[in-house]
């Protein structure tokens, strides 16, 4: 490392180097086309969505259009209207958009054409049920499923069969105008069927495998889901042509972040190690084998190893948590104060659960610091209560709305063995 930075500087300066490159800022401008003749509608949804559509206007102008966002990451546009919604459980303000932005891609004919932005978060923010589901039971099978357990593919794949507007069904909405979809990855392999839960995107699940999930995960349905899915929902199939017209596009994703923070990284004279860009799980169980990672990584120089993708909870205490604090938390639990190991885990998007707190920082003294508090680390992980844990050490990390999203960032240092 250089002398200049502390192990602590450096993690830090390493995970904003990865929230820099994904800002839709930096990557929109390079991706539009010139702006089409004709009638141009610019929707989108999402955590980055706002964001993308200041962008967009950067180079564009003023545009017509309508994108959701998260309550607090709205941007000023001259002519895209930006609503802000609840996310992750959505709420009456992202119903009413949602259908506001049904009825302007409705209103859209063969000679016009669509932008879509759609990032991270959009799964919550378009909200239009399927069936009779009504807004308090998705609202309710919403919060079991993010408390399940479950992948988050899997989740998506739920969330589609119970929307009138995911899985493609955006898209189809829009036919027969062109469509040119936008996309910044918060999921592991980049895929665009699940970036968002697919807006603009065929999918070839079934309600029977949505059904499937919420069985195996031990999700409580009311009747109106069953409902729903016995008249197997509108989620369009790839090969449809209502999709012909569309291209799907990712502009930006978690490889992309990783691989600016491991540039910089050797420039700081680490060897740099990849545990993985899509790595899934338990966070308590992935914090237990990346500790060992850490462990066994001692050598002559110093090492970073750096990891992505979306860990889940389960659930098991009433605790304020989420995956990037809790695989934190975790992770000093296995070390236990090992000396020359730091670490960082945070969501890109600035909010680690439903918490406005990006993540959490380690280092050989956590787990002493907490016992001079009267704080026991392995009380507060089976209560879930991660971030009151790492507030009350002053080690949480704080970024506000990063206007962007591209997953979790974990990098553990290890530092030369004395």
């Amino acid at each position: 490392m250089t002398q200049i930075d502390t192990p602590d500087a450096l993690l830090r300066a390493l995970f904003a180097r990865a929230v820099e490159v994904a800002d839709p800022m930096a990557v929109i401008p390079h991706q539009l086309p010139s702006k089409p003749a004709g009638r141009v509608v610019v929707v989108g949804a999402g955590k980055a969505s706002a964001r993308m559509a200041e962008a967009v206007e950067s180079q564009w102008g003023p545009c017509e259009g309508l994108v959701i966002t998260r309550y607090g990451y709205a941007r000023p546009c001259a002519g895209i209207e930006i609503v802000e919604a609840a996310h992750p459980v959505p709420d009456a303000a992202g119903l009413e958009a949602t259908a506001r932005m049904l009825a302007l891609l409705d209103s859209l004919g063969p000679e016009d054409y669509v932008l879509a932005l759609i990032s991270g978060g959009a799964s919550a923010l378009l909200v239009q049920p399927a069936g009779k589901i009504t807004l308090e039971e998705k609202q309710s099978v919403n919060a079991a499923l993010l408390a399940s357990g479950a992948p988050i593919d899997k989740m998506n794949t739920v969330r589609k069969h119970l929307s009138r507007v995911k899985g493609g069904q955006l898209a189809a909405a829009a036919h027969p105008a062109r469509m040119l979809a936008l996309m910044i990855s918060d999921v592991p392999g980049d895929d665009p069927a699940f970036i968002g839960s697919g807006p603009t995107v065929g999918d070839a699940t079934t309600a029977g495998d949505a059904l499937a999930i919420l069985q195996q995960w031990s999700v409580p349905m009311p009747e109106s889901v069953y409902g729903a899915l016995d008249e197997q929902t509108g989620v369009i199939p790839p090969g449809d042509p209502r999709l012909s017209l569309v291209e799907n596009r990712v502009v930006a994703a978690p490889s992309l972040s990783l691989a600016a923070a491991e540039e910089k990284a050797r420039a700081a004279g680490c060897e740099v190690v990849m545990l993985g860009g899509d790595v899934e799980g338990e966070a308590r169980l992935v914090a237990r084998q990346q500790a060992r990672a850490a462990l066994a990584a001692r050598g002559e120089r110093p090492v970073l190893l750096l990891s992505g993708g979306e860990l889940t909870v389960t659930r098991r205490g009433d605790g304020v948590g989420g995956p990037n604090a809790e695989f934190a938390l975790a992770l000093a639990i296995e070390l236990a104060g090992a000396p020359g190991i730091h670490a960082i885990a945070c969501d890109t998007d600035g909010v680690d659960g439903a918490a406005e707190v990006a993540g959490a920082i380690i280092d050989p003294s956590t787990l002493t610091r907490a016992a001079e508090l009267g704080w026991d680390p392995r009380i507060a992980l089976e209560r879930n209560d991660a971030h009151s844990f790492f507030a009350a050490l002053s080690d949480q990390v704080i970024t506000g709305p990063t206007l962007t999203n591209v997953n979790d960032f974990r990098a553990i240092l290890v530092e030369p063995a004395s």
